[in-house]
């Protein structure tokens, strides 16, 4: 199920993209008047489709996506390439597209996976400096704690506050 909706949305862009860029000959000029040329003449035009059962250019059925087998059989169908098939050209892009994908969601994995421990390292850096740093801090209000109470006994203030009482 994921296969075909993969394949059908390929396949249009495909399509889309060789419309939009590709187009050779007059957008005017019908498939079915390259009846009696060869496959290279048909597929000039990429809105044509060439049929090697009956040798025929027929306009590519647009509506249906994929062109009816009763129209021409998928292996018989060439579109774009005369030497590939219409039926390898749909399992090409479908594999290339499935393999995009999956490359893309273990891209996506290991970057989350990656990110997520590479933050973890850089919390953990941060939790020892935020330590370190509260060391040092009080390391020094000690040191200045000392230092007060130093200057307290030097002048004989070290004693009882009298105004402690109000």
């Amino acid at each position: 199920m994921m296969g075909s909706r993969i394949a059908a949305a390929s396949l249009l862009l495909l399509l889309g993209l060789v419309t939009a860029f590709a187009q050779t000959s007059a957008p005017g000029q019908a498939c079915e008047a390259k009846n009696a040329t060869n496959c290279q003449d048909c597929l000039k035009n990429v809105t044509c489709l060439w049929c090697i059962t009956n040798k025929r250019c027929i306009t590519y059925p647009v509506k249906t996506i994929l062109p009816p087998h009763a129209l021409c059989p998928l292996y018989d169908a060439r579109w774009g390439l005369c030497w590939m098939n219409f039926q390898t050209l749909i399992i090409t892009l479908s594999v290339f597209g499935g393999i995009l994908i999956i490359a893309f969601l273990v891209c996506l994995f290991c970057c989350c996976k990656c990110g997520n421990s590479g933050s973890k390292r850089t919390e953990a850096k941060i939790d020892k400096q935020e330590n370190k740093t509260k060391t040092k801090q009080e390391e020094r209000r000690a040191e200045m704690k000392q230092r007060h109470d130093n200057i307290r006994t030097k002048y004989g203030l070290s004693g009882k506050n009298p105004y402690s009482k109000f």
